[in-house]
């Protein structure tokens, strides 16, 4: 979107950062007040000359924090939406900040595209459309799916969500009723997967799946696996119409293809998510989401994940999705004796994993590996460009310019 005519307050103490973001905001057409301080981020942002549209706010300031400066706010009049800039560290302190009535938050270190689509949704004054904290993940990848789906949650076309197994495709399409219109009204979902033959028989009728959802929403699951003649019945459904949304779900590589006419007709409305093997930071992400979960359950929580583990995970082609990465995961947290998650209690059934992966260039694993590196020094630095730098043995600007040129 373009951010012409909107004021955003951008409350860092940084100056390398502050100053990047100033000017690529400047550059995206926005106006930007840059606040230093917490005490003068509270006085201008209590009584603004004009208005102010989004706050862009560190959480770590010099003279407090970024908590403090949306409290005082908000305890005179609404505010802006915020959107917090916070480090590992303080990911508790910006879930706290969301049920307080902040917008969103985003983790350092983070990728300007990204930065600028999450607070392109606060200025356009969309609904959030990440679950915890994104739906399938913080990839560029993953970020597009879900801008896909809230435009269509805009709409009531039919929708058609297509993807391999284990991608998440039946909870993009609650998300998509959960940002539509229609989230009053009933979301009620038919597989095909489970229920077979019988299938046609709950489509429509007195208790029928259209009927149960009313003018919300109805989801068909694994419409690949309807037979011909139920295909013919979706097809008339379809050129009919009905008082519900329709959303399909259906596998990419289906083993009977659809019949063309309703292949072409789903095709119009398509969603596609890429598969994990495709996503490579979505599958870490993955990892540690469900390792979060799972590690507190064990008798003697284990210390961490591997690096080599994540490498593991980036270079295998998932192709049971998340749905192979969880009972992966689970039968490593049964059988691991820690005290670090490593390859083999994910990998034990794969007999040579560093020879599956594919070769990528030199120059692409060597930028790959410092991506990395300086993420780990970010994370360790709790996002502080300057103890990054320490850490990792360079300057501040030489820190700042790797970081440009790999994309951070």
């Amino acid at each position: 979107m373009s951010f012409d005519g909107h004021r955003v307050a951008l409350v860092e103490d940084d100056e390398i950062m502050g100053a990047s973001l100033r000017q690529r905001l400047e550059l995206e057409g926005a106006e930007v007040v840059w606040l230093k301080h917490a005490h003068r981020a509270i006085g201008a942002l209590r009584t603004p000359p004009r208005p102010v549209h989004a706050v862009v706010c560190d959480i770590r300031l010099p003279d407090g924090d970024g908590e403090a400066v949306y409290r005082a706010v908000a305890a005179k009049a609404p505010p802006p939406p915020f959107l917090f800039v916070t480090g590992y560290g303080t990911v508790e302190q910006a879930v706290r900040l969301m049920r307080a009535g902040a917008a969103d938050y985003i983790l350092k270190p983070f990728e300007m595209p990204e930065f600028l689509d999450r607070l392109g949704a606060l200025l356009a004054g969309r609904a959030d459309t990440r679950d915890d904290p994104t739906e399938l993940g913080i990839s560029p990848e993953a970020r597009r799916v879900e801008a896909l789906v809230a435009a269509a949650a805009a709409g009531d076309a039919p929708v058609a969500i297509i993807g391999g197994r284990g991608l998440g495709k039946a909870r993009l399409a609650r998300r998509l009723h959960t940002l539509s219109d229609r989230r009053a009204a009933p979301f009620v979902a038919l597989s095909l997967a489970r229920e077979g033959a019988a299938a046609g028989d709950r489509l429509s009728g007195a208790t029928g799946l259209l009927r149960a959802a009313g003018e919300g929403t109805a989801l068909i699951e694994a419409v690949d696996l309807a037979d011909d003649s139920l295909q013919a019945r979706l097809l008339d459904l379809l050129e009919a119409g009905c008082d519900a949304r329709l959303v399909f779900t259906l596998a990419e590589d289906a083993a009977a293809p659809l019949r063309s006419d309703l292949h072409w007709r789903l095709a119009a409305g398509a969603i596609r998510v890429p598969p994990l093997s495709a996503r490579p930071d979505d599958a870490v992400w993955l990892l540690e989401r469900f390792f979060a979960r799972m590690n507190p359950r064990r008798d003697a929580p284990l210390e961490g994940i591997s690096t080599l583990t994540e490498e593991a995970v980036r270079a295998h082609g998932w192709p049971g999705g998340g749905r192979e990465m969880r009972a992966r995961l689970r039968r490593a947290m049964e059988l691991g004796a820690g005290p670090l998650l490593f390859p083999a209690d994910m990998f034990s059934d794969v007999p040579d994993l560093a020879r599956s992966a594919p070769l990528v260039p030199l120059a692409e694993a060597r930028d790959a590996a410092e991506r990395r590196h300086i993420r780990r020094a970010l994370e360790q630095a709790e996002g502080q460009i300057g103890a990054a730098a320490r850490l990792l043995g360079i300057s501040r600007t030489t820190l700042w310019e790797k970081m440009q040129k790999l994309g951070l």
